[in-house]
Formats: C-alpha cells, sequence, structure tokens
C-alpha cells in the first residue's frame, strides 16, 4: 500500500468536498463540531457499485469489497450494473434509499451519474470514486485509483521493449487499439502511451500501417473484446496482406487475446502485444510466450486503500492528503493514486510472488 505524505486534509462524511463551488457540496452536518467530524456508526451500510462483472478484476472487486468491508464491521451494500447507466443510477438510488454512510463507484459513465450523486449528497452520504474518475459534478468527495496516465506510458513503453526484444528490425509495423470512449480512464490510458510512441512514429521508428492513430479510431466501444476482434481482422485484411505486423498497443487484457485471436486466424506471426489488468488467462499467455506483457494493478490494493478511507470517515478522522487532485469539470477531486507494474514472464514470479493463485498458473 502507498504511504500517504503527513499533511492532511479533512474530508469527513458529512463535508468532503475539497474546493467544491457554493451550493454544490453537501452541507455540513449540525452535530459536526467546527474542523471535526462525528463520523457514523461501526455497523454502517456502505455501497458498493460497480460497473459490471465483465472481466476478473471487476469480479475480484465485488469479492474483496464485501470481505473486507464485513471483517471491518460494515454492512457491505456490493451491486454490479451490467455496464448499463440507468441500471447503476437505480442501484444507487436503492444504496441512498437504504442509508448508506458512503457510497464507493466505479462508473460505467463517468460523465452520467451527476444527477443521482446530487442525491446521495443531499442526503449527507460521502461519495468515493473507484477506479475511475467521476465527472461533471461536485458529489464526489474522494477517487481511488492507479495513475491512469502513468499506466499508458507504462503500456506505451512495455510495446517499444518488446518489439526490441522480438528480433526483428525497425521500421516496426504497429496498430494501436483503445478502450472503451465512456470510461475516463481509456482516453488517458492512449495519451499516456502516445506520449512514448509518438516520438518513434515521428522519426520512422514506428509505423502506423492504417493511419489510425486518434483516439476516436482506436477506441473499442464498451471495451468489447468482439468488437476488437472484428477491428484487428479488418485491420490485418486491410492492410497487412504483404507485410507483417510487429505490434499491437492493447489497453488491457481481454482486448489483447482478441488481437492475438484474430492475428492466429489469419495465419500470421504473433505481434507484441501489451495489456492491462494481469488476467489469469493472460498471465498464462504471457508464461507460455503468446502475449507480450500486461500491467498490473492488484485489486487487492486498490480495494484495501478504499475500505482505510471509509474506515477513517466512519471514526471521524481526518485522512491523508492525495497524491493529487485532478479537475473534473466541476472541482478538483482529491485522488489516492497507486503505482501499477509491468508484467512480463522475465519478472512475472517476482511481481506475483505474494499471489499464490497466480504463481500457479506460472508452471
Amino acid at each position: 500500500m502507498i504511504k500517504k505524505s503527513f499533511a492532511m486534509v479533512a474530508l469527513t462524511a458529512g463535508a468532503l468536498a475539497l474546493g467544491a463551488c457554493s451550493g454544490g457540496g453537501r452541507e455540513v452536518a449540525a452535530s459536526e463540531s467546527e474542523g471535526g467530524a462525528s463520523g457514523f456508526a461501526a455497523d454502517a451500510v456502505i455501497g458498493v457499485s460497480l460497473p459490471w462483472l465483465g472481466t476478473q478484476n471487476w469480479k475480484e472487486a465485488q469479492d474483496l469489497f464485501t470481505t473486507q468491508l464485513t471483517d471491518a464491521g460494515f454492512e457491505p451494500l456490493v451491486q454490479a450494473a451490467d455496464n448499463k447507466v440507468p441500471q447503476q443510477q437505480q442501484q444507487i438510488e436503492a444504496m441512498i434509499e437504504r442509508g448508506a454512510e458512503v457510497i464507493v463507484v466505479g462508473p460505467i459513465d463517468g460523465t452520467q451519474l451527476g444527477g443521482v450523486l446530487e442525491q446521495a449528497a443531499d442526503a449527507g452520504i460521502a461519495v468515493i470514486g473507484y477506479d475511475r474518475l467521476i465527472e461533471n459534478t461536485t458529489a464526489v468527495d474522494a477517487v481511488v485509483q492507479f495513475g491512469s496516465i502513468r499506466t499508458g506510458e507504462l503500456q506505451g513503453q512495455s510495446l517499444l521493449d518488446g518489439l526490441a526484444a522480438s528480433g526483428a528490425e525497425a521500421p516496426y509495423n504497429i496498430e494501436l487499439f483503445g478502450g472503451g470512449p465512456a470510461d475516463p480512464n481509456a482516453p488517458n490510458f492512449f495519451t499516456g502511451a502516445m506520449s512514448v510512441l509518438q516520438p518513434k512514429i515521428d522519426d520512422g521508428t514506428l509505423v502506423v500501417v492504417s493511419g489510425q492513430t486518434d483516439f476516436t479510431q482506436a477506441a473499442t466501444p464498451d471495451w468489447d473484446n468482439a468488437k476488437a476482434q472484428a477491428r484487428m481482422d479488418s485491420l490485418l485484411s486491410g492492410n497487412y496482406s504483404d507485410k507483417p505486423v510487429h505490434g499491437v498497443l492493447s489497453p488491457n487484457d481481454g482486448i489483447a487475446r482478441a488481437i492475438l485471436t484474430a492475428s492466429e486466424q489469419a495465419g500470421m506471426d504473433l505481434p507484441v502485444v501489451t495489456g492491462l489488468d494481469a488476467e489469469n488467462e493472460s498471465l498464462v499467455s504471457i508464461w507460455e510466450g503468446k502475449q507480450w506483457s500486461t500491467v498490473a494493478k492488484p485489486t487487492s490494493d486498490l480495494v484495501g486503500e478504499t475500505v482505510e478511507l471509509i474506515q477513517a470517515l466512519q471514526q471521524g478522522e481526518e485522512l491523508p492528503a492525495p497524491d493529487e487532485t485532478v479537475a473534473n469539470g466541476k472541482k478538483d477531486v482529491a485522488v489516492y493514486q497507486l503505482d501499477p507494474v509491468v508484467v512480463t514472464k522475465d519478472n512475472a514470479r517476482e511481481v506475483f510472488a505474494d499471489d499464490a493463485a497466480r504463481l500457479e498458473l506460472l508452471k
């Protein structure tokens, strides 16, 4: 777990809004003393709204939030919304009705929850964004996530490293994939990666044969693996009939596997492909020499950091200063940021030395 600095910021269950505009944040409860907080019951309901359970990391989050909140003495109410914004809005409304003291939200679309989160704020409920920024509302008090720009930088550098290790010679033919455009992390991943890759595109080391270098062209709606595979099929048939594709920037492991499947089905040599989330299937693929890399964002660390913030709020304590503040369109949001790590075959055993389940895969 990342250790925060000793500087402290008062984020209370009743009045947490850092730099909130007047009229947009929640009111301070009358029972709170000036500069302090009253906290709330140790067995309070804590709501957790996840976007879906379609990838391993979100399934892990569901299990870990349920376990860790229960172990901490809270009553967890953990739900997932099947990537449907109206369903997530309804679930959050139900959490408000249940009297949740804190609602943790991994948004499907970071711009579409302002209305229901304002209801939570009006009810004196603290809102913590999980893994993704919540945008265009003052009704968010903090966000816990892995650095999204940093994640993209690691993916971009890993692609370069993999190309250098592949035995092919520059210039390298590559293609670029991005994540779901509704996810505020996805363009940040792409931006971070392109900060590394664009100079190499400019000097001719890398050639994007399709010419599709903008996020809007590279994005994968809904993070849908089938859509990614269909796009890769199209890229290969339209641009690589007489040349190899040496590498592909992939924003996560599911899309990486889709890219590799398309390449295999086209009868082509497997390109160097990046990933994200250290999913079991991709770790096996990396160990077998198919997928080049992934970026690990341990869900246990992310959930643990979130639960620590909730415990501090419950006890009426001040929280550590955030690692940074990020403008969400309405306010500067306190962000507690963890560091991701690149995983390749060379360091996988070291990275997962304390993860018996994942070590078991690396045989």
